[in-house]
């Protein structure tokens, strides 16, 4: 009888666990999305942190994000180097997941040959951070306009709340960091109203 009651406890326990591992993907994606969405309307301002040759311009002018147009499933962040605001990062979410988007435009609000680039999620990630290897639709983009040195990019991006917002760019010989000071949101300037 006591074997029988320590089996049901266990097999109790275990569906226990099962039913939380289940629910833990959707639950760091869904506090990644809280956290993101807990910065909309503010601007931040950010520097390189890694050393690459490849850097050097975007190290010596000023960055600014600034979370905008968010919502449960979707934040837009505009990423302006210098007076280059050519740059949106998109974070939305999907069937299976979340989904990092690149909108680059032109001045003129056209599209850029290499626009609407990324990647999906493939695992549940943590509410910090979460990483986005490049997609097939992506990798076709690449090849298609002579950047196929991107076909093997992982994008992430990380939200430590009151500290630091970060955005990278890995992939084989190239590492990209830029962080965000979040301790310090920036007043509205008249052109990001």
């Amino acid at each position: 009888m006591k074997i029988a009651s320590l089996l049901t406890a266990a097999a109790l326990i275990s569906l226990s666990f099962a039913g939380q591992a289940a629910a833990s993907p959707a639950s760091a994606q869904d506090d990644f999305m809280a956290r993101l969405n807990a910065l909309c309307g503010q601007r931040f301002e950010g520097r390189v942190v890694t050393t690459d040759a490849a850097d050097a311009k975007f190290a010596s002018e000023r960055l600014i994000m600034h979370v905008r147009k968010c919502s449960a499933d979707e934040v837009r962040i505009p990423f302006a180097v210098g007076q280059d605001r050519s740059r949106t990062w998109v974070v939305a979410r999907t069937d299976t997941g979340l989904r990092l988007k690149h909108d680059h435009r032109h001045a003129d609000g056209t599209t850029d040959v290499l626009h609407w680039y990324g990647g999906d999620t493939v695992d549940a990630g943590a509410a910090e951070r979460q990483e986005f290897p490049v997609d097939a639709e992506s990798v076709a983009l690449f090849n298609a306009n002579g950047a196929a040195v991107s076909t093997t990019n992982v994008w992430a991006v990380e939200v430590h709340p009151d500290r630091m917002f970060a955005y990278e760019l890995r992939r084989p010989g190239r590492h990209f960091r830029v962080e965000f000071d979040l301790t310090r949101p920036l007043a509205q300037d008249a052109q990001s109203r």
